[in-house]
């Protein structure tokens, strides 16, 4: 959540699709945003940002009512009201959401390495763990492309 609530506007390269974070130890990383992320910040940021900063906003990103920097609370509130509005019955929270991000990029066949990388994880085995996938997802897989399987 740290990492969410403390990119700055010069760290976002819409044309790239990509934004500059940086984790612990401010060990800096660049991580993909989608098409449909980035056509939304950059409405934010033309459209509703404005508004809401009153010279108080420090180069932030997004910014509370306050027209402060919005807080890692803050983003947790937002997060949970919008779990709540969805419907969704399960607890989410910041890690439910680094953990579908992680696990839906291998589903679709993201390399590891890569995946490791956008977390910001030093170890390969921190991946491995954080990102379990369905084992019959992985039987699929391997039948699928599997040349002996």
């Amino acid at each position: 959540m740290s990492e969410l609530v403390g990119v700055k506007l010069q760290d976002l390269f819409f044309k790239e699709g990509v934004a500059r974070v940086f984790g612990k130890g401010g060990k800096e990383r660049l991580v993909p945003v989608g098409r449909r992320a980035i056509g939304e910040v950059s409405m934010y940021v033309e459209q509703v940002r404005p508004a809401l900063d009153r010279g108080k906003g420090r180069g932030f990103l997004f910014l509370n009512a306050r027209g402060t920097p919005l807080s890692r609370v803050g983003a947790w509130g937002i997060i949970k009201a919008n779990a709540r509005r969805a419907g969704l019955a399960k607890r989410v929270t910041p890690h439910t959401l680094r953990h579908t991000f992680a696990t839906h990029l291998l589903e679709g066949g993201a390399d590891l390495r890569a995946v490791q990388e956008m977390l910001g994880h030093v170890d390969l085995a921190t991946t491995q763990l954080y990102t379990h996938i369905d084992r019959d997802y992985l039987q699929t897989v391997h039948r699928s492309y599997h040349p002996r399987a």
